[in-house]
């Protein structure tokens, strides 16, 4: 009889802490890492400029996202849309012809 006392005074902190309720965090959504959301504001003035990594740094930079995507001419994307991803697309000379977001 002590023993089945003993079992469940122990096992009823365990119960209780498990029992208690906490709010479950949100769940971010599909594609999207929290607190990076990507803005093209003032990016179209690099259209028509040489594409080159301290160019994209500085964008992604200024827009907020945390990743960016070099679309190369005549090359095939996925159509998924990122809030959080930067689109450069250049073409045959290096040179930027579209900044987006997705």
């Amino acid at each position: 009889m002590k023993m089945q006392f003993a079992l469940i005074a122990l096992s009823c902190p365990a119960i209780m802490a498990c029992s208690t309720t906490n709010p479950e965090p949100a769940i971010p959504e599909r594609g999207v890492i929290p607190g990076y959301v990507c803005k093209t504001d003032d990016l179209e003035t690099l259209v028509g400029q040489k594409a080159t990594a301290e160019i994209a740094a500085g964008a992604l930079k200024q827009s907020g996202a945390k990743r960016l995507r070099w679309i190369a001419p005549d090359t095939a994307v996925t159509m998924d849309f990122r809030q959080d991803r930067l689109n450069i697309e250049y073409d045959d000379e290096m040179v930027i012809t579209r900044v987006n977001c997705g």
